[in-house]
C-alpha cells in the first residue's frame, strides 16, 4: 500500500538568515509512503501528516537538510512496515521566483 501526501503546507522556523530564526514561514511538505499493509494494520495519514508538522516546528532547525533527515529517521522509526519513503520539503515564499526545496529516498 502507498500513501500519498501532497503539500502539507504549515509556517515554522527553519533557516539560516536573522529573519528565518525570528519569523516563521511557510513550508511545504510532500510523501510517498510505501508499506505493508495488513487488515486492522494501516497507517492513519491524519497522525502521519500531524508527525510532520510537529517534527518540524520543534526542530527549528536551520538546515532544510538537516529538517529532512531527520524528518525521515522519526517517520521510519515510528511505521517500522515502512518499505520505502520519499520526502521533499520546500519554502515556496524564500524566492520571489521560485520555489526551493529537498528530497530523499530511503529504501528499508
Amino acid at each position: 500500500m502507498t500513501i500519498h501526501i501532497e503539500a502539507l503546507t504549515f509556517h515554522a522556523i527553519i533557516g539560516l538568515l536573522d529573519f528565518e530564526r525570528e519569523h516563521t514561514q511557510k513550508v511545504s511538505i510532500d510523501l510517498k509512503l510505501d508499506y505493508d499493509y495488513s487488515d486492522e494494520d494501516f497507517i492513519d495519514y491524519a497522525d502521519l501528516c500531524l508527525l510532520m508538522e510537529e517534527g518540524i516546528r520543534q526542530g527549528r532547525y536551520k538546515l532544510l537538510e538537516e529538517a529532512l533527515l531527520e524528518l525521515g529517521e522519526l517517520i521510519l522509526s515510528r511505521y517500522p512496515k515502512t518499505r520505502s519513503l520519499y520526502l521533499k520539503i520546500s519554502k515556496p515564499d524564500i524566492l520571489s521566483n521560485a520555489t526551493v526545496g529537498l528530497s530523499r529516498e530511503w529504501y528499508c
